[in-house]
């Protein structure tokens, strides 16, 4: 059985960044995901296609299929009074933030006396990432994974 559309994979990966560090890794822990339905990014989900069990490869994902590029316009220097409720600010630190886009996640990257500067980029927007994969499994859907888009199951969404 091959990787299409309507199919959940289980996948081992190692995720890293063009420096050769590991971002990610499933560490024996298969990550299953639904093919077809967005729950990887674009690049690795167009390499998986067709793949079966036993296939291992190697692909680098260039950022526009990953997690997209850089935007300038999302990094932001906000007063501190912006986080209300927050008794320690540090560099590192991520919140839920409300746009006109919808929630978002960002992060704090720098801080001067009360102005403090915002990242909304996913942190690895901007750079290609390399995976180095093996297809441990594949199977048919189920129903209710079909209707709610995503694996169930074993590395899945529920446990």
């Amino acid at each position: 059985m091959t990787i299409a559309n309507d199919k959940v994979a289980l996948i081992e990966y190692t995720l890293t960044n063009e420096a050769g560090e590991t971002l990610d890794a499933s560490e024996g822990q298969p990550l299953a995901y639904l093919h077809g339905y967005g729950n990887l990014i674009p690049g690795l989900e167009k390499e998986l296609e067709g793949k079966k069990v036993g296939d291992k490869f190697t692909a680098t994902i260039p950022a526009a299929e990953a997690y997209g590029e850089r935007h300038p316009e999302l990094v932001q220097t906000v007063p501190s009074t912006m986080f209300q409720g927050v008794d320690e600010l540090e560099v590192g630190m991520r919140f839920q933030a409300q746009s006109e886009q919808g929630m978002h996640s960002v992060e704090i990257t720098a801080i001067d006396g009360d102005q403090i500067t915002v990242d909304g980029n996913h942190p690895l927007a901007g750079m290609p990432l390399t995976f180095e994969v093996e297809v441990v499994g594949v199977r048919d859907a189920t129903e209710e994974e079909l209707d709610h888009g995503h694996a169930h199951g074993d590395g899945g969404h529920h446990h």
